[in-house]
């Protein structure tokens, strides 16, 4: 379908899944880059068969441009967030000085922590090549299975064919760089990103839930944010699409930005839009009134 594939629309709260919706759509991903540019994206042709685009990380400012491209399609602004990056030009002190004071204090005493439960050692692991790739995914892959993003949402360290070729070729071209996090002689937390034309890609991160109270994702990206300072030749690290607190602490700068869906006008592509933004509005609505009454914690727990 010229680059179309099942893709599923979800009504979701949280990290669950309600109700899904398949459509075939092209999937147009702008890079960091792309978004610093900002230059909008050149729609591919869309075969017959196809039900629309779903475009990720559009810079807000240029919303109405992309739409203007696509004329006739209905379109719909499925979330919004901040494209989260940090500079890897400004040198490590400038990095840790422009973080907030609470996101310092916090990861001292975090550090803190993990070293005294480990005997004052932090034992942080670094892996590159293609030999230490392969242990590093067997490792991780063994926490992965552990973390809610797999159990909940199929979100973990992907252990299929077609990874592991890109993990080998990545590592071989030395495109790759991965850390491990380990507590006390376990293994707590993984960190794997590709880098592409020296922007370091936050692909996949996690930690086993027994070490939830030490935040051992934290303690991890920082060291590996000192990691990657001391290495020439990189810019930036990309934060991906989409927010999240953790991304928020760690960044530098950041870009507005939303995911487009445009769909082709038929009857049934009109009631999937219609059922998305009433429910869209609805959780949005129940998320304001959860924050009013202050049961921001609770619903977390019944959401995972």
């Amino acid at each position: 379908m010229n680059g179309a594939e099942p893709l599923p629309l979800r009504f979701q709260i949280g990290a669950r899944t309600l109700a899904a919706v398949e459509r075939y759509l092209v999937r147009v991903p702008l890079s960091l880059g792309q978004v610093l540019d900002g230059q909008p994206p050149v729609l591919p042709p869309l075969a017959a068969q196809a039900h629309g685009y779903l475009i990720t990380s559009v810079p807000a400012a240029q919303c109405d441009v992309v739409m203007a491209a696509a004329p006739g399609m209905i379109a719909q602004v499925r979330q919004r967030y901040t494209r989260h990056y940090a500079d890897l030009g400004i040198g490590f002190d400038a990095y840790q000085a422009a973080l907030s004071g609470n996101t310092r204090s916090g990861l001292k005493r975090k550090t803190r922590r993990v070293m005294e439960v480990s005997g004052g050692l932090l034992d942080v692991r670094r892996f590159r090549t293609p030999e230490e790739m392969q242990r590093f995914h067997d490792i991780a892959r063994g926490i992965s299975r552990r973390t809610y993003q797999e159990r909940l949402l199929g979100g973990g360290l992907p252990d299929d064919a077609p990874f592991l070729q890109s993990l080998r070729a990545l590592a071989a071209a030395d495109s790759v760089r991965a850390w491990l996090l380990y507590i006390a002689g376990e293994p707590a937390a993984y960190l794997y990103c590709p880098v592409v034309a020296g922007t370091v890609r936050y692909d996949h991160v996690g930690h086993d839930p027994a070490f939830n109270d030490l935040s051992p994702g934290g303690v991890l990206m920082l060291e590996a944010m000192r990691d990657l300072y001391a290495e020439p030749g990189l810019t930036q690290f990309d934060f991906t699409e989409g927010d999240g607190q953790h991304k928020r602490s760690f960044a530098t700068d950041g870009v507005a930005c939303l995911d487009l869906l445009l769909l082709r006008p038929s009857l049934a592509n009109r009631a999937t839009m219609l059922a998305l933004g009433v429910f869209d509005r609805s959780a949005a609505w129940g998320k304001r009134a959860v924050a009013r009454l202050g049961l921001e914690a609770l619903a977390k727990r019944v959401r995972r």
